[in-house]
């Protein structure tokens, strides 16, 4: 009885934290909806504006890793709390800093909270868990993160149309301000991994199989950024006369990304890793190809950017069911190599597509997403002759 009550109490503190995964992730995703109302704030242009997603993803690939390394020694609640009181910092600084380089630096350290936050919380939540259940809470976790992509991006544009951009980050800190009590009060001080030096982290690139596999999770995300990035303003130029709809629309192409992200699992077990990550990827292009000929054609346009959106998220569980299969002695090392390089691609397809509106137009950056998939396409077809031939001469 006393262990039945201990698992319900650790299960509650398991769906909190994937509660505060939702609430740390909103603050990543939630200005994609509102980059034109941030642009016209700042008194900056929108691909200038894209570059903040840029910074953020940037300082959680580089810094997340090392923060970590450094403090892991700290228990983990302590961890939690640390990651907070940056997040906060972040807001604060986002809320009151003028100026649009205070700005950008304001999302450095956002990201940083983010990724120490979300890493954290899946070693963590994979402790409270009951035995065979460690899976289970790991995935409630990533649902609570990866739901602030679905939700995060039309709230925050229903909030910025109400009100003002800045007003979805007034609500995230009194939240996040809860969070820090709740953390501090209930999470248990739980010691952190053992700590593994970053050089060792890197020797893993040296394997030609899973540097390969990480390159084309890069393409294949850059052409995710470079679209997700501006959809907001896409979606204005290609379809003005939805202006008032652009929530809705935002809703259901984060719907899509979350069809998607199950949807990987089901065909990697169906049709196995391979077939799905090159279907996904042939639809990925496709679809943004078929959207651009049809520009102007509103249902049609939806139909294919949730179809764009469906595909991308398919290949990102998949890639991970490879990367684990690769390194399965050090799935946690190869996977938050994955998580860098993913948050990697966020930045380059940022800044890419903001060159791209500047230089071209805002009905350029499908085309540019389909050249960076048909790149990472081309790289896992020689990664697969590549291990063909090594089986071949083993043979």
């Amino acid at each position: 009885m006393r262990g039945s009550i201990k698992e319900m109490n650790n299960n509650w503190k398991i769906y909190m934290l994937a509660l505060i995964s939702f609430l740390v992730g909103t603050t990543q995703f939630c200005i994609v909806g509102m980059l034109d109302k941030i642009a016209a704030s700042a008194g900056v242009s929108v691909s200038t504006a894209g570059q903040l997603i840029t910074a953020f993803a940037l300082s959680n690939a580089i810094g997340t890793p090392i923060v970590m390394i450094a403090t892991a020694k700290m228990n983990q609640r302590k961890q939690l709390v640390m990651a907070l009181i940056i997040i906060l910092l972040g807001i604060a600084s986002t809320l009151t800093l003028p100026g649009f380089i205070l700005l950008m630096a304001s999302r450095v350290v956002l990201g940083l909270g983010t990724g120490i936050f979300v890493v954290t919380a899946y070693s963590l939540a994979s402790k409270l868990a009951a035995p065979g259940r460690q899976g289970s809470a790991m995935s409630n976790v990533a649902m609570g993160f990866s739901s602030s992509l679905v939700f995060g991006v039309p709230i925050g544009r229903i909030i910025a149309a109400s009100y003002t951009w800045q007003a979805i980050f007034w609500g995230i800190g009194l939240l996040c301000l809860l969070a820090v009590f709740f953390v501090a009060k209930v999470i248990p001080a739980m010691e952190g991994e053992a700590s593994v030096p970053l050089s060792r982290r890197l020797s893993f690139l040296k394997q030609p199989q899973i540097a390969i596999t990480l390159g084309v999770t890069f393409f294949v995300f850059v052409g995710f950024s470079v679209v997700d990035t501006y959809i907001t303003p896409f979606l204005a130029a290609d379809m003005p006369t939805m202006e008032s709809r652009m929530s809705v629309i935002l809703l259901t192409l984060g719907i899509g990304s979350l069809i998607g992200s199950r949807l990987g699992g089901f065909l990697a077990d169906r049709i196995g890793v391979t077939r799905t990550l090159f279907c996904s990827m042939a639809i990925q292009a496709l679809a943004l190809v078929l959207q651009s000929t049809v520009s102007g054609w509103i249902i049609v346009t939806i139909v294919f950017l949730v179809v764009w959106e469906i595909s991308v998220w398919t290949f990102g569980p998949t890639q991970n069911f490879k990367l684990v299969s690769l390194a399965p002695e050090a799935s946690s090392i190869v996977l938050s190599l994955n998580s860098s390089f993913v948050q990697m691609g966020f930045a380059a397809g940022a800044g890419i597509g903001g060159i791209a509106i500047r230089s071209f137009s805002i009905m350029a950056i499908p085309w540019i997403s389909v050249i960076s998939v048909v790149l990472a396409a081309i790289i896992a077809v020689l990664s697969l002759s590549r291990s063909r031939s090594a089986v071949n001469s083993k043979g």
